[in-house]
């Protein structure tokens, strides 16, 4: 990943929280393609947790269901849903910390490789 000498332009209408974000990765990194739409969705995650934070504020902590019981106000739960959402987005992108050279190593989900299915072999 070699740093590039002009950052791509941000997408349209991306707020300041999601532009910081963008610029702070596009400045010093040279993103493929595929990791240009990761940063996309982390950004306009960026932007509902904002939102989600200001409806938080402005609500109770909890609420009454439909059944009568006291359970956490849902923009708190979304809020919880979506900060998980945008750490796995970035730990995606695979971006160094500031002690580290390049990138980390890649970690996959998967653990092993799959190989042909072979059918009616028992083993």
């Amino acid at each position: 990943m070699a740093t590039q000498d002009k950052p791509p332009a941000p997408p349209k209408g991306l707020d300041a929280s999601r532009r910081r974000l963008w610029k702070s990765v596009t400045t010093d990194y040279d993103l493929d393609v595929h990791e240009q739409l990761l940063l996309v969705q982390a950004c306009r995650c960026v932007d509902r947790l904002d939102r989600l934070a200001e409806e938080a504020a402005a609500a109770e902590v909890t609420v009454i269901n439909a059944r009568g019981d006291q359970v956490p106000h849902p923009t708190l739960t979304e809020s919880r849903q979506r900060s998980l959402t945008l750490a796995r987005l970035l730990a995606s992108l695979r971006l160094p910390s500031s002690e580290e050279e390049g990138r980390p190593q890649h970690r996959g989900a998967v653990r092993g490789t799959y190989g042909p299915r072979r059918l009616g072999v028992i083993a």
